[in-house]
């Protein structure tokens, strides 16, 4: 089974998103971004649509592990799938927590930003809503009723001793960083780091008893401070309007503009250019070699029609060329489309570079969730991969050994149904165009010179 034979892969397209510092682009902040896939409009079948693919529908080489290495490896924009994954988990256990602890963050409303609130909070009101009034009661955090508001408790404050903020457990990080000989002073430094791009941006230090209080700062270290290890590529309205909502709260609500944005360069950047690339069955030097041997096969077939044109054969024998035109033409096509019609016929592809050198004693299923685990998409790490082992080995390979690497099954049934769509269509044209060519030769006369 295969689409239809006027299918085009999809196109590149290039990165259109600004710079952290530009101004924004369309389908950032107030975009909308379809909840579908981008459909056959672009090219892609529902079966490898942007959600199937995330939420893990899809096989090897098409699955969520594959995507990040592309947007690692070949991208070198892993940040934005790392951030949107985060911020779907963090979500899904910010909505698991009790009432009373999801009162303490109440949800972000854009229509909060305007000035009057904003002035409003950075006075730090004291007044709380009755829910996290009823959160605080016992605590030192309470307010005393005989008290004026110039003499209560301040709650956005940290202090220096409270034996209920430490023994809830917000961060679901805590025990990680912990087991850590550097995991407090990692807290220390994320908390330094967020406290510090705060007051850049003119905010006040944030209400610190709101559960997952130190995840966030940890986001802010990592993703949202200028020059962090892993910036998104986000404009400096986003980032305002982001850590104004974060100053307020640590609802998720707080990272709704800042997530449209970045589903919309996954959505329509890097998941029809990530398709693209897996489409490609071979590697760089294979796809070369295989172009190569097209056009060999297209001047092995000019020869033989010259050859016979100026022979004394009959016309006939001139349609023997048509075999060097129709598979030198066939394996051009496919080649320049990146795939390999050797490898096609068999539905394999080359493994990555990264994939060669992964070491056979780990368990396949754990290495598939590397880098998607809450302790990796939270790693102080840059996104770097030159320091990586298998980069410095694949370099030393010779173009021979790289031309026939190793190969494995393409799993994925619709990533072959558009394999056969390309190579049925890398036939169809060779067909045509190698009978053109021969129609030309037995169009001339005998030359009759031997």
């Amino acid at each position: 089974m295969v689409y239809s034979l006027n299918y085009r892969r999809p196109s590149f397209v290039p990165n259109s998103r600004a710079s952290s510092n530009g101004e924004e682009m369309p389908g950032s902040s107030h975009g909308s971004v379809a909840s579908g896939n981008s459909g056959m409009s672009r090219n892609i079948p529902d079966a490898l649509s942007f959600d199937r693919i995330i939420s893990g529908g899809t096989c090897p080489p098409c699955t969520i592990r594959d995507f990040m290495n592309y947007s690692m490896y070949i991208a070198h924009t892993p940040e934005n799938l790392q951030f949107f994954l985060w911020c779907r988990d963090y979500e899904d256990r910010f909505n698991k927590l009790p009432e009373s602890e999801k009162a303490l963050a109440p949800e972000w409303v854009p229509s909060q930003a305007d000035a009057d609130n904003l002035a409003s909070h950075a006075q730090r009101n004291p007044r709380v809503s009755p829910e996290a009034a009823a959160a605080f009661r016992g605590t030192g955090f309470a307010a005393t009723p005989t008290a004026s508001d110039s003499e209560r408790i301040n709650p956005f404050s940290t202090p220096s001793q409270s034996p209920s903020v430490a023994s809830r457990g917000y961060d679901s990080t805590d025990s990680a960083d912990l087991d850590s000989p550097f995991g407090a002073q990692q807290k220390v430094d994320h908390a330094k780091n967020a406290a510090t791009t705060f007051e850049s941006a003119g905010l006040m230090k944030p209400f610190t008893i709101q559960p997952y209080r130190e995840e966030i700062n940890r986001i802010i270290s990592i993703y949202v401070s200028k020059h962090s290890p892993r910036e998104l590529n986000i404009s400096s309205k986003e980032r305002e309007t982001l850590l104004k909502a974060l100053e307020y709260t640590t609802h998720p609500s707080a990272f709704t503009d800042v997530k449209k944005s970045v589903e919309w360069s996954l959505r329509c950047q890097a998941h029809p250019n990530f398709i693209r690339w897996s489409i490609c069955n071979g590697n760089k030097p294979r796809v070369l070699f295989a172009r190569f041997l097209g056009v060999a096969g297209i001047i092995g077939g000019f020869i033989a029609a010259i050859l016979l044109t100026l022979s004394s054969a009959g016309r006939a024998w001139r349609v023997m060329s048509l075999i060097g035109f129709f598979i030198g033409i066939a394996t051009l096509i496919a080649a320049w489309k990146g795939m390999c019609v050797v490898l096609h016929g068999m539905h394999h592809r080359h493994l990555r570079p990264w994939e060669l050198f992964a070491s056979e004693d780990e368990d396949p299923e754990v290495e598939s969730k590397k880098g998607l685990s809450s302790e990796s998409l939270l790693s102080n790490k840059s996104n770097s991969f030159e320091d990586e082992p298998w980069v410095a080995r694949y370099e030393k390979r010779n173009v021979v050994r790289k031309v026939f690497d190793r190969e494995v099954w393409i799993q994925e049934p619709a990533l072959r149904q558009i394999q056969d769509t390309i190579f049925i269509q890398a036939i169809l044209g060779a067909f045509v165009l190698s009978a053109v060519a021969v129609g030309v030769f037995c169009a001339f006369p005998a030359g009759n010179f031997f």
